[in-house]
């Protein structure tokens, strides 16, 4: 017999029962104030909060109210969040294009822990990897693993691009208050040779180690620069049984490794099930288990299992990453919002909004449904940001009193790493007072009552009503970070979720890598055959050449 829900669910997104009361709740309530909405609730900064894997949510200061929430979890309900998220933590083949199953999750399932794939139990494999991670970090961290000249490694370098390179740096450069001081990280990814000019340069080839990130083994900008820093290391070493003690790899391609010149015992291996920008808790992260060693690196597992544990039963109205992922589309599709503003309140989560840019908008970014259809709707924002207080004195003007509207996330900790703490307290006291003043703004009568002459009274008011989310957590420990960074990712997945589109393919990317496959030789050999692009493409490959040549 088929329910009333899943009839529902075959129903266009727009054409489905809790869209159209949204759209009807919106023209109701888009206009109410939030001065008016905390007048009217005196307790509603106590009410609309909710907590799960260390992580405090106050979402109170959002154009909504209890009947916008009812609203938008019965919208969650209709387009089938428990039943995907079933499927997903079971290993169902979500990842359609690709008829993958889509288990960064099993990456932190605790040893205990089972899940079986294809027959094969996929936790005990996972554990197997981690454990040889370990052994090998082990060793580098305590200066066992010696160069070939017999000198210890004291430099790591990541050689990686896209998500094997913004979850490695993101979470060293988050987590560096943990990490190992004696010992330096850089992290190349461009395929620009400076990249890896000044990631190197001043890197004693004796002792520096690559950890090369490509599970293919033939990404084209990561070999480019493996390659370079293999002739790096020749040119200094002068003997290619150096590689073996200078080169490991992160891969599935034992065939390419081994060509490589790297031993495939220091090959760590990963699963197709484990997209890029979902890797960074996988052999991916060995640079950052390098860096603050196997414990923190287990309890930053830990954490991202925390919030999958609460992603996965919490009820949808006390669901953190189910609350944000519905109220980004609260604002992207109804409210017309085109950004988001993501402001950790904290130096070391400086590269978090980049890190977030590609597991939002790689994830999200598309117009076509699971069915192949074009979408009537807008998919996911634009995702961006700083940490503060840095971006006060940069964009935050525009978010103020600019004439788009820009949800806000501001990120803070209790308790901080430094010995600061009175630099904490200003640093807490900014985002707590920039978020009430996004929520309230300043009126005319406020700036009046100040002294302003009239004249300059529209210049000093601020209109408000501008929403955000903040997210308070004790302290940035590794368990915590990897609840944040969980926290993102289901939020991203209860979004594609309700657009109806597969969070976890990016064909997007393919086509740009496709033509420049085409256009290399043309730029190496000014003597190619004639050009068979379009007019303007064809100027600028000449003109290139031309200037080239002289």
């Amino acid at each position: 017999m088929t329910t009333s829900n899943e009839t529902t669910q075959k129903l266009p997104l727009t054409k489905r029962p809790a869209w159209k009361a949204l759209e009807n709740h919106y023209q109701n309530i888009h206009e109410t104030s939030m001065r008016t909405l905390f007048a009217e609730d005196p307790h509603r900064g106590e009410r609309f909060v909710a907590d799960g894997a260390g992580v405090h949510l106050d979402y109170s200061k959002n154009r909504i109210t209890d009947e916008t929430v009812q609203m938008l979890v019965r919208l969650a309900v209709e387009c089938g969040l428990r039943e995907n998220i079933d499927a997903m933590f079971s290993g169902k083949k979500i990842n359609i294009t690709e008829n993958r199953a889509v288990l960064h999750t099993a990456l932190r399932i605790p040893r205990t822990g089972r899940l079986l794939v294809d027959g094969k139990d996929v936790v005990s494999e996972v554990h197997a990897v981690l454990d040889r991670m370990g052994t090998f970090s082990d060793k580098v961290r305590a200066g066992q693993w010696r160069g070939f000249t017999d000198k210890p490694i004291r430099n790591i370098v990541n050689i990686g691009i896209g998500g094997s390179d913004l979850g490695p740096v993101m979470a060293y450069e988050a987590l560096k208050h943990y990490s190992q001081r004696n010992l330096t990280f850089r992290f190349v990814s461009n395929v620009d040779g400076t990249d890896f000019e000044e990631a190197a340069r001043d890197l004693n080839p004796e002792e520096t180690l690559f950890i090369v990130s490509s599970k293919t083994f033939t990404t084209l900008e990561t070999m480019t620069n493996a390659r370079t820093a293999r002739s790096w290391t020749l040119n200094a070493l002068h003997d290619e049984k150096a590689i073996a003690r200078h080169f490991v790899a992160v891969s599935t391609n034992g065939a390419e490794v081994t060509k490589f010149g790297i031993d495939t015992e220091n090959m760590f291996g990963f699963w197709d099930w484990v997209g890029g920008r979902y890797s960074m808790d996988s052999a991916i992260g060995l640079s950052t288990m390098i860096a603050i060693g196997q414990d923190n690196f287990r309890a930053m597992l830990a954490g991202f299992h925390s919030m999958d544990e609460h992603f996965r039963t919490a009820p949808f109205d006390k669901n953190l990453p189910v609350l944000m992922g519905l109220l980004t589309i609260w604002y992207n599709n109804f409210f017309g919002a085109q950004t988001t503003a993501v402001l950790p309140y904290d130096q070391y989560l400086k590269r978090f909004p980049a890190y977030l840019q590609q597991l939002t908008m790689e994830s999200n970014g598309k117009y076509v449904t699971v069915d192949g259809k074009r979408v009537d709707y807008e998919t996911s924002p634009i995702f961006w940001g700083e940490p503060g207080t840095n971006g006060q004195h940069s964009f935050y003007q525009m978010i103020h009193q600019g004439t788009k509207l820009i949800p806000c996330d501001f990120i803070g900790f209790c308790k901080p790493l430094n010995r600061y703490p009175h630099h904490h307290q200003l640093l807490m006291a900014n985002m707590i007072a920039q978020a009430e003043a996004l929520a309230f703004g300043w009126t005319a009568e406020q700036v009046k009552a100040e002294g302003s002459p009239d004249w300059l009274v529209p210049h000093r008011t601020f209109e408000g009503n501008r929403p955000s989310n903040t997210i308070l957590c004790d302290e940035l420990t590794p368990h915590i970070l990897g609840a944040l960074v969980a926290l993102y990712e289901h939020s991203v997945f209860t979004q594609g979720t309700i657009w109806n589109i597969d969070s976890f393919d990016q064909w997007g990317v393919e086509l740009g890598k496709v033509l420049a496959k085409r256009i290399i030789p043309e730029l190496e050999n000014s003597a190619a055959s004639p050009l068979g692009h379009d007019s303007s493409t064809n100027a600028l490959v000449t003109h290139y050449l031309r200037v080239k040549k002289e």
